[in-house]
């Protein structure tokens, strides 16, 4: 099994059919965690429960995004993503990797993240920290 960090295949044909809305006021994308036993890469087509994160303050599905914004950096000719770095509070969890996916569109997979390595929490707060967002580091980008 293993968790490969990219954008899905899926993702990227819903690009240009015009079927994703990662604005604010657009579609509810969600994050959801997984075990080092998952097995994610591009050809992920949707959110699934296999090998998901099970514990205190983790709740099938994830989370939900917040702040979500989509930007166009226009002297380096790139769109991307951003959201509010998603927590899971009073966690008790092990996660590896995440799959950011649409909920509003059949829960189509939108990208894999891998961790690097497992990270855990004991009754704590479980938080991924999204990369700045800007034209050559946000975690969603298009050029």
């Amino acid at each position: 099994m293993a968790i490969t960090q990219t954008l899905t295949n899926v993702f990227k044909q819903d690009c240009l059919d015009g079927a994703q809305n990662l604005g604010n006021g657009g579609d509810t994308i969600k994050i959801a965690l997984y075990t080092s036993s998952a097995s994610l890469s591009a050809t992920t087509s949707a959110y699934t429960t296999s090998n998901e994160v099970s514990g205190t303050g983790y709740t099938a599905g994830g989370a939900t995004l917040s702040s979500q914004a989509v930007s166009l950096d226009t002297s380096n000719s790139v769109a991307f993503f951003d959201a509010a770095d998603p927590s899971f509070t009073s966690a008790t969890i092990t996660a590896r990797g995440a799959l950011i996916y649409n909920n509003s569109k059949s829960n189509a997979a939108i990208a894999v993240l891998d961790f690097g390595s497992d990270f855990s929490s004991s009754n704590g707060t479980f938080q991924i920290q999204f990369p700045t967002a800007a034209h050559n580091t946000a975690l969603i980008r298009i050029s």
